[in-house]
């Protein structure tokens, strides 16, 4: 893996899940960051949320991030808001760097507070895996009911070097962001200026995992987190190097958010919702989400049935504004709905062979309108159900 330049990671078990499970993780930087987030809009807002938020709010730069699964530090008043600043206090001790420049993110079952005798416990065996752990190790101690450790990489050229990035992220359900989904973070060693980062990745995730969804619920501990070190000596300077940064973090995210609706708890399709000619992109964006976080549409990805008149029923009730005989539906790219009335032919055949793959291509049109939008969604399945069924079990 081509790690960007100066970061380090770490890993261990702490006992927050199960017994001998990474569940504590670290990301260090050799040499403070510009740093970026994004948060949930969810108004319960976790405890390392809040703090992550404080601590960005000056633009001063961080040196790496705090995380772990198993406990997510949410709805616990100033207790965990307190906790969670002793964890930094604690890790910061091991990790060699200050606590105010450690960023902290968690996740797990909501409402319970920290155990901060097993924080002070993992403490010397976090410090002890510094620069020994890789990121696969880091990426696995923030899975909770993810089945795969979700990573992407990217790099390019300038006249002054190379710049790598390197994205890591965790989400299977409860995923349906107003601006992140999960815990994400990105690395980078191109040296950008704050504004220009965050800017950069507000820009970003509004493109790709900000248009995922798995259940339609939006998590408390939302957060997409990015660090920029500047470790490769490359300045990004002229607007083209910005375009070009740009161009492959934005890839990263996309691969994270295919990752994330790839792995949906219990999920066996992605489907592609492509909205096209609407009034306004906020229009599109209804009717893709409505589509997407049908439970009827999706239970219908799941048996394979290509039922497309839900499809139908879910843009009209989405709230945007088009006329029901302008609406184009094209499943895998045949023509299936149009002037108010279905095709001729048989769609039972001809979709059957598209809605039995991995990815399905879902594409409405609803007139000739400037505004569009694109949604991943995952399908509703039994093992969906029974997942969230016996979470805490």
């Amino acid at each position: 893996m081509n790690i960007p330049v100066g970061y380090t990671f770490a890993a261990t078990a702490a006992s927050f899940k199960k017994q001998g499970k990474l569940d504590l993780g670290a990301i260090v930087s050799s040499t403070p960051a510009v740093a970026a987030g994004v948060f949930t809009t969810n108004k319960f807002k976790a405890a390392p949320i809040l703090q992550c938020q404080e601590m960005l709010a000056d633009g001063r730069k961080m040196s790496g991030f705090l995380v772990n699964s198993g406990q997510a530090n949410a709805c616990t008043g100033e207790e965990g808001r307190s906790n969670c600043r002793e964890t930094l206090n604690l890790a910061a001790k091991v990790l060699n760097v200050p606590a105010d420049e450690l960023l902290p993110a968690s996740t797990g079952v909501i409402g319970a507070q920290f155990d901060m005798t097993k924080w002070e416990a993992a403490m010397p065996a976090l410090g002890e895996s510094l620069g020994l752990a890789t990121p696969e190790d880091t990426a696995h101690s923030i899975m909770t009911t993810d089945t795969v450790q979700k990573l992407c990489e990217s790099s390019f050229e300038l006249k002054g070097g190379q710049v790598r990035l390197l994205g890591m992220c965790k989400g299977a359900g409860m995923i349906s962001p107003k601006m992140a989904t999960m815990l994400s973070f990105i690395m980078c060693d191109a040296d950008i200026s704050a504004e220009a980062w965050q800017t950069m990745l507000v820009d970003c995730v509004n493109l790709s995992i900000n248009r995922v969804t798995v259940d339609g619920d939006t998590s408390t501990n939302d957060c997409v987190m990015a660090l920029a070190n500047g470790a490769s000596g490359v300045a990004i300077e002229s607007e083209e190097d910005y375009i070009l940064l740009r161009k492959h973090l934005l890839t990263v995210l996309e691969d994270l958010a295919y990752k994330i609706v790839m792995d949906a708890e219990g999920g066996t399709k992605v489907a592609f919702i492509q909205v096209s000619g609407a009034k306004t992109d906020d229009d599109a964006e209804l009717v893709a989400r409505a589509v997407g976080n049908s439970p009827l549409v999706k239970t219908a990805l799941f048996g394979s049935d290509p039922n497309w008149g839900r499809i139908i029923c879910a843009a009209g009730y989405s709230g945007a504004n088009f006329k029901p005989e302008d609406l184009v539906l094209k499943i895998g790219g045949i023509l299936v709905f149009r002037n108010g009335t279905p095709e001729p032919g048989d769609m039972d055949d001809l979709l059957g062979p598209i809605m039995s793959q991995r990815d399905i291509v879902i594409h409405i049109d609803i007139g000739d309108g400037p505004g569009s939008s694109m949604l991943l969604a995952s399908d509703l399945t039994k093992e969906y159900v029974s997942i969230n069924a016996d979470y805490r079990s």
